[in-house]
Formats: structure tokens, C-alpha cells, sequence
């Protein structure tokens, strides 16, 4: 795991990235918020440690950049910051947790340790198909850009088989066996049926194969 952390106080920068490298992560430290944006915008990380108050752009904010950018990375801020407006507006910005200085630095790896569970529930809740859409599996939704995508309820029974089985060829008695209940409906139907849901998504996403049927492409 690759992580980036934001800390301008010396001491403890290089204690939490001794402990964290003995640990098997690979830290990259900053004391500069905007030297960590600079380093973070160009991705690559898992994990992002930060501190509130710092030189150059403080933890909030660089925080709030990144997402606009659309670098969504998982975040914990540490800090001796006990104003509930700035802690609550962590959160708002989408941090995992917080956790208030001084701490031990076990105190630190534990936290660490439940987001990475909490991250992998996640992952196997949802299917990345392109950097602005992902298909929901517990819901049932495709996501774009964080909204779910209106769909008819047809539509979503098609995107569901799709996107469970993802860069597999569905064929046309797939999709005539799930979408249609095996109702005798010809490859036409089906053939106009897809030509509506791809005419619905943002995104290019669906490869027809010629005679066979179709298959969701991940970008």
C-alpha cells in the first residue's frame, strides 16, 4: 500500500513514516500541503494521512482539491484540532476517520487497518467499469460520476447482467433467459432494446459482437 502523508512537525512525520514503513507501506512524507497536492495529483496513492494545519495548503483543503479533481483516495486526518466545525467538515469532505494528537502510533496502524477492511467490503460491493462509472452490486445501481443513472426497469435488468459479468460476452439467450423471463422475443427485440440503453449512458460502454451478443467493456 501506497500512502501519502501530509505532517509539518519533523518529529513525529518521521516517526509515523518509520513505523508505517516497518510495517510494509510505502510513505511518502510532506511537510507542505501544496507539495503533496503537486505529488497526489499525479496518483498512484491508497491512502491519505493529513494533517489539518500546514504550510502551503492546509489538510482540509487539499482535500477538497483533490476530490474536485477527481482523485478519490481514502483519507485519515490527525491533528490537535478540537474545533467541531473543522473535524465535521472533515467528514463532510469524505475523510474515513479522525483521530486527535498526541496518539500512539499502534493507535494510528489500527486505524489504518479497519479502513483497509472497510475499503475491501466496498470494492466487493461495487464493479469499476470507467474512471466516472461503477454498478453498484448491493443496490443494484449504475453510478455515474456519484448520481445514480436513471434507468427503466428493463434497462436495469440488462446493465445488472452486464456488469456481473463484466468484459464477458453476454449472449442473446442470456439475455433473452434473465431480462425476458425465456419469452419467445426475437434477437431484433433485444437488438432495439440495447440500442435504448446505450443511447441512455453518458459513456460508450457496450461492445456489440456481431451474431452473438454483447459485452460491458471496462475503460
Amino acid at each position: 500500500m501506497r500512502v501519502l502523508l501530509l505532517e509539518d512537525e519533523r518529529m513525529l512525520q518521521e516517526a509515523i513514516r518509520e513505523y508505517l514503513g516497518a510495517m510494509g507501506y510505502d510513505v511518502d512524507a510532506f511537510e507542505d500541503g501544496m507539495e503533496a497536492y503537486e505529488a497526489a495529483s499525479e496518483g498512484g496513492y491508497d491512502l491519505f494521512i493529513l494533517d489539518i494545519n500546514t504550510p502551503g495548503i492546509d489538510g482540509l483543503s487539499l482535500l477538497e482539491r483533490l476530490q474536485k479533481s477527481k482523485i478519490q483516495v481514502p483519507a485519515i486526518f490527525i491533528s490537535a484540532i478540537t474545533q467541531i466545525e473543522q473535524i465535521s467538515r472533515a467528514y463532510e469532505l469524505g475523510c474515513y476517520d479522525y483521530l486527535k494528537k498526541p496518539f500512539h502510533l499502534k493507535e494510528l496502524s489500527l486505524h489504518i487497518e479497519r479502513l483497509i477492511k472497510i475499503a475491501d467490503l466496498s470494492a466487493c460491493q461495487r464493479v469499476v467499469i470507467s474512471p466516472k462509472y461503477h454498478y453498484d452490486l448491493k443496490r443494484r445501481k449504475l453510478v455515474f460520476d456519484g448520481v445514480d443513472q436513471a434507468l427503466s426497469q428493463r434497462q436495469a435488468q440488462i446493465i445488472d447482467l452486464l456488469a456481473s459479468n463484466l468484459d464477458r460476452i453476454v449472449d442473446f439467450e442470456m439475455l433473452r433467459y434473465y431480462v425476458w423471463e425465456n419469452a419467445p422475443i426475437d434477437n431484433a427485440t433485444i437488438r432495439a432494446e440495447m440500442h435504448r440503453v446505450r443511447q441512455v449512458l453518458k459513456e460508450d460502454l457496450i461492445e456489440s459482437i456481431k451474431g452473438v451478443g454483447y459485452r460491458l467493456r471496462r475503460q
